[in-house]
């Protein structure tokens, strides 16, 4: 058991922003997580996976947990269908790359999503038509408070829009993912800009659709490398009928989905762009000029630097449009 004290967290966080934690720890297994907790029974704690979706305004008195587990095996498989078990700590992209080449299809939608393994049911990840939950079938974790090893099925995980248990209740540490993945592929028209960028292909490879996913994403968002970011930095609002029909009353062409009988989504970055704050920087902080609904770093190690800047634009959409945007980045 490696415990390390006054650890610096820049790295740790792909914002870049400085905070130190009194405590930090890698458990390689569940079992050595188990022990762990049972350590530090009374600590304040943070689970970290990659740090993607995450940054800090300040330091964390506590004990952060970083699961190192990256372990990955098949569980089961027959003509159809084959379920892989993924450790907690592997690169999701990495995971995505590993499936596509051996021909299993459900998870090349969620290509180069940044992020663990880990992550992927916290936030039932989603893209192009696609959410991990519909991969899934079981999670397995650590309770936080006791440090007994359980395991979630698809249905306990309570997953909705980028909303699960684990999410909702932060007490379960994930260790290892299954999910449930095809054999055989057939593509499914979904998005016009996906379509367009496999120039009439109607027929797409995995690869092929994996690798026209990959440059749709490249174009719209920043390299982390040179512009630190948490990728989508708040969620799509979720309206009522009440609240859909008032903005379109505000914006006439504001962007509707249904997903409910009796509730509807618009776009965040639409809204954002609208009120003016697409590429817009205030000082060391601002908005990607290519995609509104992404905050970049422009050179601050502060965190409360990005918080500022994200409740400005919280306040602005509010004010014009009546619709209250919520982050899908975690703030500490």
């Amino acid at each position: 058991m490696n415990i390390q004290h006054n650890k610096q967290l820049q790295q740790y966080n792909s914002f870049r922003t400085k905070a130190v934690a009194r405590l930090f720890c890698e458990p390689q297994s569940a079992d050595e997580l188990s022990e762990i907790l049972k350590a530090f029974p009374d600590e304040n704690k943070l689970i970290l996976g990659a740090g993607n979706n995450l940054f800090f305004t300040k330091d964390f008195d506590g004990l952060i947990i970083k699961p190192a587990m990256k372990e990955i095996y098949i569980v089961s498989e027959d003509e159809n269908y084959v379920e892989i078990e993924a450790g907690a700590a592997i690169e999701w992209d990495n995971l995505v790359g590993e499936t596509v080449s051996r021909g299993y299809s459900g998870l090349e939608n969620l290509s180069l999503i940044p992020g663990s393994v880990g992550a992927s049911p916290i936030q039932n990840i989603g893209a192009y038509g696609s959410e991990v939950k519909d991969t899934i079938t079981l999670v397995k974790a650590t309770d936080m408070i006791s440090g007994e090893q359980l395991e979630f099925t698809n249905e306990e995980c309570q997953f909705g829009y980028r909303d699960s248990i684990f999410k909702q209740k932060r007490r379960y540490i994930i260790t290892s993912v299954v999910y449930r993945l095809n054999k055989t592929y057939i593509y499914k028209e979904k998005y016009v800009d996906l379509s367009r960028e496999l120039k009439g292909n109607n027929t797409p490879s995995l690869s092929q659709v994996r690798e026209a996913i990959i440059k749709i994403r490249t174009r719209k968002l920043p390299d982390v490398k040179t512009y630190p970011n948490a990728g989508s930095f708040f969620k799509n609002p979720i309206l009522t009928k009440e609240e859909k029909e008032a903005l379109q009353k505000r914006l006439v062409d504001a962007p509707i989905y249904n997903t409910g009988e009796t509730s509807f989504k618009t776009s965040a970055a639409f809204l954002i762009e609208k009120a003016g704050y697409k590429g817009k920087n205030n000082g060391l902080v601002g908005t990607y000029e290519n995609h509104a609904l992404v905050i970049v770093n422009l050179g601050t190690d502060d965190g409360r630097d990005i918080l500022n800047f994200a409740n400005e634009i919280t306040n602005e959409v509010e004010k014009q449009f009546g619709v209250r945007l919520e982050p899908e980045v975690w703030i500490y």
